[in-house]
């Protein structure tokens, strides 16, 4: 979160892209740093899914993704 926050500040759009285990700490980290950074979260676990599984997730957030960093 703290290089999203500085790509942010610089003038880069970022994105915060993790598993939905993480989003409590995505969102309580961006208020700490005075940053509510956009987030796409994907469904837990991630490291033990097939790359078709991968893929399909892929391809479903990424409608989000292409929202998020246009916003």
């Amino acid at each position: 979160m703290h290089d999203i926050a500085d790509l942010e500040r610089r003038g880069v759009v970022a994105l915060f892209l993790a598993s939905e285990a993480f989003a409590e700490a995505a969102r309580l980290q961006g208020e700490a740093l005075g940053f509510p950074a956009p987030f796409v979260l994907v469904p837990h676990p991630v490291q033990d899914r097939t790359d078709d599984e991968l893929r399909t997730i892929a391809e479903r957030v990424y409608p989000d993704v292409v929202a998020a960093l246009t916003a």
